[in-house]
């Protein structure tokens, strides 16, 4: 794996995600309690033995910068690194990255320096388990140009991805755009060519792109630099050189999530609770999820009562009923709260103890849930303050609201609190 180059590409302005976007770049929003999505894709490359690994990114890159220098620091004695690398304006290209191709482009000069045999492409956004060399390896056994990670899809699902057909020898042949009726019907494959049992091919007869890719060196130089219109991979470059280029299909037939919008990434969390048996687990000593070291304390919990929850370290709860939810590092939730169904990202500092105690008429809201305050169906983002008696409930079912000025957002029946807000007492939302 020493002659191949990760590149994780950060995404664009993460619209689908925001408020969560908001002062943060998509790979930067945090994830189960402490980590950040970022890490899922850099721990597999880790453990994948790939340690030459670039992020493309050019949206509120400072939280992401900090995260990864202060969390991947590869000794000096070996190759390896993590880096970002921010869309600039230079002579040849005054514009922001205009997709996932471009991105890439605008740092060709940098990636042909590397003395590698093939270029990994990765999403920062999608939450899985994977070992790259099984990818890689295949790639170099069809000899393919471009190879990508598929997965299989029952026709309930199919509709809403990018899918893509194969012949008898696993080289992808045609393309469809989340297509419906027939031409969905059209794009079925027999997928025990890339190894399904024949009881599973028959209910999953569609595969659809991961968005992770490996090119040979030379082809992705080629094909950016002859084609210079074609601004991403998926939906341009690759079906563009399906005719002419050896391009196949891997399949990962694993648990993987794209958790691009605000509905899937709270899904995606809360499933995390599950049991007996969670569709993802962060309890794998051989493929671990890597993140940044904390140091924190333990977390105190003062006769609570907690079901089917996830608690990251530092927290401190009093006398409180946490029930399917996530809480995160440092949260703090006082006596008498209800947490329900609800993600709340916890806090990047502690206050002073004094000014914790303070609760005279003037004082600030202080971090973290006030008392007797109940919690449902919600993402709590970090740095929240959120008052005593305040109800977020989502009481008039209200499917979709924007409330900047109060602090929240409505998605899908979701209520996001955002970053550093500030909910009075006897609030109801």
């Amino acid at each position: 794996m020493k002659r191949v180059l990760g590149i994780i590409l950060g995404g664009g302005a993460g619209t689908r995600l925001y408020p969560l976007t908001k002062l943060r770049a998509k790979p930067a929003v945090p994830l189960a309690g402490k980590y950040r999505l970022i890490d899922i894709p850099v721990s597999n490359c880790i453990n994948s033995e790939i340690f030459k690994i670039y992020v493309l990114t050019q949206f509120n890159s400072a939280s992401l910068n900090r995260h990864i220098a202060r969390t991947y620091n590869f000794a000096g004695f070996m190759e390896g690194f993590v880096e970002v690398l921010a869309a600039q304006q230079t002579p040849e290209n005054p514009n922001w990255f205009q997709g996932t191709a471009d991105a890439v482009r605008q740092y060709i000069w940098l990636l042909d320096e590397w003395d590698v045999d093939e270029y990994l492409i990765l999403s920062g956004d999608h939450l899985y388990r994977m070992d790259y060399r099984q990818f890689v390896q295949r790639h170099r056994d069809t000899q393919a140009d471009i190879t990508l990670s598929v997965v299989p899809m029952d026709e309930k699902r199919a509709s809403d991805f990018g899918l893509m057909k194969i012949d008898a020898a696993g080289r992808v042949i045609d393309f469809s755009e989340k297509p419906k009726g027939d031409a969905l019907t059209q794009m079925q494959v027999d997928t025990t060519t890339l190894g399904l049992s024949p009881e599973k091919a028959l209910e999953m007869p569609y595969i659809a792109s991961m968005g992770i890719y490996v090119f040979k060196k030379e082809v992705l130089l080629k094909l950016l630099q002859t084609s210079l219109d074609q601004t991403d991979f998926g939906k341009e470059i690759i079906p563009a050189a399906a005719p002419d280029y050896n391009v196949q299909a891997y399949l990962f037939d694993h648990y993987w999530e794209d958790i691009g919008t605000i509905e899937a990434f709270y899904d995606a969390n809360l499933a995390l609770t599950r049991q007996p048996q969670p569709p993802f687990s962060f309890y794998d000593e051989k493929a671990p999820i890597y993140t940044r070291s904390r140091y924190l304390p333990p977390t105190k919990l003062l006769d609570c009562q907690i079901t089917e929850s996830m608690i990251g370290e530092g927290c401190i709860l009093k006398q409180c009923r946490i029930n399917h939810s996530v809480l995160g590092v440092r949260s703090r939730v006082e006596a008498g709260c209800i947490v329900e169904d609800s993600l709340l990202m916890g806090s990047d500092f502690y206050e002073p103890f004094a000014e914790r105690q303070s609760n005279g008429a003037n004082t600030q809201i202080p971090l973290g849930i006030g008392t007797d305050t109940t919690i449902r169906r919600a993402i709590i983002d970090k740095n929240a303050r959120i008052g005593s008696h305040v109800q977020i409930i989502n009481k008039d079912r209200v499917e979709e609201a924007e409330r900047e000025k109060q602090g929240f957002y409505i998605r899908n029946g979701i209520v996001v609190v955002v970053k550093n807000a500030v909910i009075p007492d006897h609030t109801v939302i």
